[in-house]
């Protein structure tokens, strides 16, 4: 018991985002598919730690200290709530990924592949802060033998963080319910943990051609918010660090995105059979 309160506690910060991704995720998914959502992520990011502490695929070769044995939980030699961790971020990229491609036909790949680099993104902030966590109340609990380029970070970390993301994502949408909806209806309202939601509450137009389609959910802004919320807690870190370039590359990258989001959802593209003003905007 002692281990779970530890793992609970030991970061305060990862564990308010657990919480403020369960309750936009159940608002947006259902709890159902919230669960499915989980299952689908942690397993992939928990494999992928592991082999990368291995045989350095996908992340490139690191170590976990082992610092904090006996205060939190382990799955063998990854820290639970590192690996529990990739769940919130992979949420709030797909939320943002959904926001942005809203109202437009893609590939069944697309979200997936989206939410990939927007982990990513994320992690490009993220990580050279983790591998400087002596330095705040992080901790050193892991570091890179052979260090990086970017930061003290080796590349290999950002693609493997694109390929966790999407293949993680992709599965969900797989397991979950592979059709793609007409319009990923990125604005609808959705009842609070309401498995699937009523029909009705959504606009004829965001309305999914099937129900395997409700694995897009209906409520992306929660965590669009968190997604925002996250890197403002990271650059503040930065900012408290005096890590003054990394800051202005991670604050610029991320305003570019804000501002092709944006500018994306400006210009939705045009879906067979839909009227324009039939399509709900946020």
């Amino acid at each position: 018991m002692d281990l779970v309160t530890g793992t609970l506690t030991l970061r305060p910060y990862v564990f308010a985002f657990l919480v403020l991704f369960l309750a936009a995720s159940c608002a947006d998914l259902g709890w159902r598919r919230t669960l499915a959502f989980g299952g689908s992520v942690w397993p992939v990011a928990w494999l992928a730690e592991f082999a990368s502490t291995r045989i350095g695929v996908p992340f490139g070769l690191y170590h976990y200290t082992g610092i904090t044995r006996g205060r939190e939980l382990y799955v063998a030699n990854v820290p639970f709530m590192d690996s529990l961790s990739f769940v919130f971020l992979a949420y709030a990229s797909f939320c943002l990924a959904r926001a942005a491609l809203a109202g437009r036909r893609t590939p069944a790949w697309m979200p997936a592949l989206v939410t990939g680099v927007l982990m990513t993104a994320l992690d490009l902030v993220i990580d050279p802060l983790a591998v400087r966590g002596d330095r705040w109340f992080l901790g050193r609990i892991f570091y890179y033998p052979d260090g990086g380029v970017y930061f003290g970070v080796p590349l290999s970390n950002f693609a493997g963080w694109t390929i966790v993301g999407a293949v993680s994502v992709g599965l969900y949408v797989a397991l979950a319910g592979s059709a793609r909806p007409a319009s990923v209806g990125a604005g609808s309202p959705r009842p609070a943990c309401a498995e699937g939601g009523p029909r009705e509450a959504r606009p004829a137009a965001t309305r999914p051609s099937s129900p395997g389609a409700d694995v897009f959910g209906g409520r992306v802004w929660p965590g669009v918010a968190l997604y925002y919320g996250v890197l403002g807690f990271n650059l503040a870190v930065t900012a408290w660090l005096r890590e003054w370039v990394l800051l202005a590359l991670g604050g610029a990258l991320h305003a570019l995105i804000a501002v092709t989001v944006r500018l994306t959802r400006e210009k939705p593209g045009t879906l067979p059979g839909l009227r324009r003003r039939g399509v709900q905007r946020a």
